[in-house]
């Protein structure tokens, strides 16, 4: 009876997202934050009898805004992780779940690159690999936009000289 080797262990992918997309998240948890506390600042300047619990209800999400702003950002980026290597685009995501997404070269149908404005305004793109899964493209989010360009340009290149899988 021989003993069977361990399986090896998938290890946590190696490279950190962009430090600008801290930055990014902020300006967007800002935003998100701003339109619901305008609103309600309105109505509060309108609604004279309500006022003060308008202005609480304000202040309240305000508050939120600013907390979620100043803290998920930091902790969004100790946890996503990417890599690329020659057989597959490895991504992990998430806070309390983690997702790991591979999605092996053979797979992988077309490779974009996208910069809205707020990511433009931090020099960031995210990079979007679709497959053939039915969980949807694999989304890198907050690469700078010159290694967003280059990793786009090296993953069309392996995956045209990689033969599709025929399974």
């Amino acid at each position: 009876m021989t003993a069977r080797a361990a399986p090896p262990r998938l290890r946590p992918p190696a490279h950190e997202l962009d430090r600008r997309a801290v930055g990014w998240w902020r300006a967007r948890w800002s935003l998100l934050t701003a339109a619901p506390v305008t609103v309600i600042g309105v109505l509060a300047a309108l609604l004279v009898p309500a006022r003060p619990w308008l202005l609480l209800c304000a202040a309240v999400t305000a508050g939120l805004g600013v907390c979620c702003a100043a803290l998920l950002p930091r902790w969004w980026f100790r946890t996503h992780r990417w890599e690329v290597t020659e057989d597959a685009v490895y991504v992990r995501t998430g806070l309390f779940v983690q997702e790991w997404r591979i999605a092996p070269m053979s797979r992988i149908q077309t490779v974009d690159t996208v910069r809205g404005p707020l990511e433009q305004l931090f020099g960031l793109a995210t990079l979007t690999v679709t497959t053939a899964s039915a969980k949807g493209a694999v989304r890198i989010a907050g690469l700078g936009h010159e290694p967003a360009a280059a990793l786009a340009e090296r993953l069309t290149r392996i995956t045209r000289d990689t033969p599709g899988d025929a399974t």
